[in-house]
Parts: structure tokens; sequence; C-alpha cells
């Protein structure tokens, strides 16, 4: 999460839940205040993720009606509601966010562990009050949408997924890296590494990877109902999801290319340390040479050298 790229000395900053209590905010409506870019958020130089300068919660206390505005701007509805504020039936409203002309801003799992899709209320209330949507409010639905419904169409998941990746970008302030993990975010793991398949980069860009939040246990029904909401799964969706990962791994190689380990100096060669054996030679070594012979000396030489060591012992 995060707003406008600021870098600011975090010496007078706060931390996510302290910013909360500062502005009047539960922590779930100041991390959604934070994602929609209404506070900003500068990165901790200790990395310990986003904090709140001082000037920033300064900011928010002079302008005009707070905290009822703020209050106001990350106000959540349900369908319930949201039809109430657009003043038709839930049935009608259902209809609309599949369409995809209203988009959902979170979703929860309630006990059941159906979907519980919910959307800003500010938005809604523009919504209705743009005359161009008054024929989606009343009467019956175009017949050209009709047939999409019944063909299945829910853009719900989908527009969700659109909307968080432009949170992620938000918080990504421009790090090549941290924008290329927001994409690969959206996507299956075994799609990430099919494109990423240089194990330094893929080790450097799961640093960047955000967290989503936990819905049950890993593997439980509830995490995988969550993990088909979370990653793409339109194969068209699938596809602009790859292009701009790759195209986000070409910028970060380019302006910060993965770390990788240190190559080792090349040992000096000596002279005097025999050559490695080749397989051929370990398989079939080499007999060592045999010592040369000393040269031959014939009868008569010895016989003369003999007799003339023996006249020297005897004079």
């Amino acid at each position: 999460m995060s707003g406008n790229i600021v870098t600011p000395s975090t010496a007078q900053a706060y931390t996510p839940s302290r910013a909360a209590r500062e502005l009047g905010l539960k922590r779930g409506e100041f991390d959604l205040a934070a994602d929609l870019g209404l506070v900003r958020t500068v990165p901790d130089e200790g990395g310990g993720g986003r904090r709140v300068t001082r000037a920033e919660i300064d900011r928010l206390h002079a302008e005009d009606g707070f905290p009822e505005t703020l209050l106001k701007r990350v106000e959540l509805v349900g369908t319930t509601v949201g039809a109430a504020l657009l003043e038709v039936s839930s049935g009608r409203f259902t209809r609309l966010a599949r369409l995809g002309m209203i988009v959902p801003v979170r979703f929860y799992l309630n006990r059941y562990r159906a979907v519980v899709w919910l959307y800003l209320a500010d938005e809604l209330r523009q919504f209705a009050a743009d005359e161009d949507n008054a024929p989606f409010l009343s009467g019956r639905t175009p017949a050209d949408l009709r047939r999409k419904l019944d063909e299945g169409m829910d853009a719900r998941r989908r527009n969700w997924r659109g909307r968080r990746l432009g949170f992620l970008i938000r918080q990504a302030a421009g790090h090549p890296w941290a924008r290329a993990a927001a994409v690969a975010s959206m996507l299956d793991p075994v799609q990430v590494a099919d494109i990423v398949k240089d194990p330094y980069e893929h080790a450097h860009l799961s640093r960047f990877l955000p967290k989503p939040a936990p819905y049950g246990a890993p593997g439980s029904p509830s995490a995988q109902l969550a993990e088909r909401i979370l990653k793409a799964d339109e194969p068209d969706e699938v596809g602009w999801f790859r292009a701009d990962l790759a195209h986000a791994l070409d910028i970060a190689r380019t302006q910060h290319p993965a770390p990788r380990p240190r190559q080792a100096p090349a040992a000096a060669e000596d002279p005097t340390r025999p050559a490695p054996q080749t397989r051929e030679e370990r398989m079939h070594p080499v007999p060592p040479a045999a010592e040369p012979a000393p040269p031959a000396v014939d009868a008569g030489e010895r016989s003369r050298g003999l007799l003339g060591w023996l006249r020297r012992r005897n004079s």
C-alpha cells in the first residue's frame, strides 16, 4: 500500500497501526485509504514496511470535513446496502456487478465459504448520479447484456484483480522488480516459472512478491477458493499478464540486474603440478616407463679393467 511517491526521512513517521489511530481509522480502513492513494506512505528506511510521516498526518487533519470526509471515501458496503444506494433490487445490483459496471474493491469468505464482495459506497453514489447510467437502473436490461449474463459472464473476479494490480503498482513506487512482482502475483507460480527461467532472477523476484491476506489454512477449501480469485484464470487475461510480466522483467533487467554470486578467481597454474588425467587415461592407465639399462660393456674390456686393478693393488 502506498500513495504518491515521496521520499522524506522516516524519522518522524508512524507505523500503519499508529497512523490509523492518529487519523481515527480502523486498520482495514487505513489500508484501503493507502491503497486508494488517499493516505500517502513512504518506505521504512529500516526495511520494516510502509510508514506515514507526521507531515502527511497534519495534511489530512487540515482538510475540510476531516475525519468525516476521509471516512466517507473508504466506506464499504455489500450487495444489500449497495442496492439501496442505487435504489435497485439486489438482483439488479448483482447483474450490474457481473457485467462489470460496478467494481468490487474487497472480498471475504463467510462461514459457508461463499464469496462476499464489497464496494466503495462513494463510487456507487457517483454511479447513481451519472445520467448515462440511468437506463441500467430501471427498465429491462438490454438484450445484448442479457445474453452475456445467460452465457455466464461474471466480471467481478477479473475486475477485482485489475483493481488490486493497480494498488500493488502504486505500492511498488517505481521500483522495477516490485512492479514485476506485482504482475507476477496475478499469475499461477507455474506460469511465472515458465517466464522467469533464470534461477537468480526468480529468487530476486520472489523477494518482492506481495503477501496476500490469509484465507484459511493452506490447502483448505477456503484457501483454494481464494486462490481462484487471486490468480488469473481466463485465457486472455492470463496471456495479458504474461506479456506484461515479460515486459516488466525486460525493464528490471536493464535498470537493476538481479544479483548473482561472485565468481571465485581462477587459481594460478603451478608448472610443477601434473596436468589432470583425462577420462581415457583414468580408464586405461599407462604403466610407468622402465628405468633405462646401463650401457653394455664387452668381456674384453671387463678383463682388461680387472687385470689393471690387480696390478695396481699388488704394486
